[in-house]
């Protein structure tokens, strides 16, 4: 349509919200679906959360609060990110959005122009590209290394970057391949970065506390000091505290973008839920004990899901160090013809037919800028997630 805005024609629909929202209605119609296209933890929020936001009803802190966030939930980003990154940060360098998404969406408008580049490494979050062009600038997608676990190597990233680079955006343990890096990998990409001190860090630490095998999470300016002054550390309690609905991100960083963002803030939601932060409060000051429990029981969705995808001939699933994605690889299947007679171009095709002829909705590679692999999010019960398995190796095993 002619009045819609040009910036509009840049970005494209979510992918992973239309494949969940696909699955819900195909369920509705009555289809036995199984749905692992949603990044979403299927625990509830701890009580001690609920509780918290019930008692701030009561005490009737419904109303406006400061466009970025309220004081003591300030004070709360401020010790956690003291007590967990040894990072220190005052509440003037603190801003807190309506979900993490928002956070990243705030510094990217809030920043860029014209010409502008934003080096994102692949497979990535399908938003953030959008986002970057939303803003006004120009991605700039670095391929991570198949044998290294989709990992972008620092040469690579050396390569990315001219005189226009503004931001990196980095994502560990990833989303969506659930790819961690160590601290030594992280100290060889934040040593090319110190040579070129026109480059900001975006972090995007959102799934910090879903790490196994001993993986030591570690985020730029935590292992390069030298960055502190130009990265914006994000993260969120969406995922860590299963508040996915309550939409509360944060992000700490110098004060100057910081007021940036308030500003752009202040004229867009203003302030995020008054609840939701009071729940947020409690989340980052409460016990922490439940998050080891928890993300032990993803380690065990995650090797079952590992061990059942590399059960199935044409698949290769590798092993992530956290989040709770997998990202197996279809380039086996690809040319091959489905049991109900569709041809596998590409990765989008093999989910298109997964999702029509087994009920497994999961999310096409190419959506998250690498191909041909597929999402499989493992935030789901076991009994579901062998079942998953059992279908999908059931349809790779028709292809033929």
């Amino acid at each position: 349509m002619a009045f819609l805005s040009d910036a509009l024609a840049r970005v494209k629909p979510s992918p992973t919200i239309a494949v969940t929202q696909l699955a819900r209605d195909l369920a509705a119609e009555g289809r036995d679906i199984i749905s692992l296209g949603a990044g979403e933890p299927d625990f509830d929020t701890p009580d001690n959360i609920k509780a918290a936001a019930i008692a701030a009803i009561h005490a009737g802190k419904t109303k406006y609060t400061a466009p970025d966030g309220i004081p003591e939930l300030k004070q709360a980003v401020c010790a956690k990110f003291a007590r967990e990154n040894g990072l220190h940060y005052t509440p003037a360098q603190v801003s807190v959005s309506t979900g993490g998404k928002q956070v990243l969406y705030n510094a990217l408008l809030a920043t860029l122009n014209p010409g502008d580049e934003v080096v994102i490494p692949a497979p990535y979050w399908v938003s953030y590209p959008d986002m970057v062009r939303l803003g006004g600038g120009t991605p700039v997608i670095v391929e991570g290394e198949r044998q290294m676990g989709y990992k972008i190597t620092p040469e690579a990233l050396e390569a990315a970057i001219t005189p226009r680079t503004k931001w990196l955006i980095f994502n560990s343990p990833s989303n969506p391949t659930g790819a961690g890096y160590s601290r030594d990998e992280l100290k060889a990409l934040t040593d090319v970065l110190m040579r070129h001190p026109h480059v900001w860090v975006m972090t995007d630490d959102m799934y910090e506390h879903l790490a196994y095998d001993g993986f030591e999470f570690t985020t730029p300016a935590q292992v390069e000091p030298g960055l502190y002054d130009r990265t914006l550390t994000c993260n969120g309690v969406s995922k860590a505290y299963a508040m996915t609905g309550w939409r509360i991100g944060y992000a700490a960083g110098p004060e100057p973008l910081i007021a940036a963002m308030r500003k752009l803030q202040s004229q867009s939601t203003t302030n995020p839920c008054s609840i939701s932060q009071w729940a947020a409060v409690e989340a980052l000051n409460g016990p922490q004990d439940f998050l080891a429990t928890r993300a032990e029981a993803f380690r065990q969705r995650r090797d079952l899901v590992v061990a059942g995808l590399n059960a199935c001939p044409g698949l290769t699933c590798a092993v992530p160090e956290g989040a709770f994605y997998v990202y197996p690889s279809v380039a086996d299947c690809i040319g091959r013809t489905s049991a109900g007679g569709t041809r596998i171009d590409n990765d989008e095709a093999f989910c298109t037919a997964l999702l029509e002829e087994e009920g497994v909705a999961v999310v096409f590679g190419a959506a998250f800028g690498l191909s041909p692999n597929f999402r499989v999010s493992y935030a789901a019960a076991e009994d579901t997630l062998r079942e998953a398995c059992t279908r999908i190796r059931r349809f790779c095993e028709g292809l033929h």
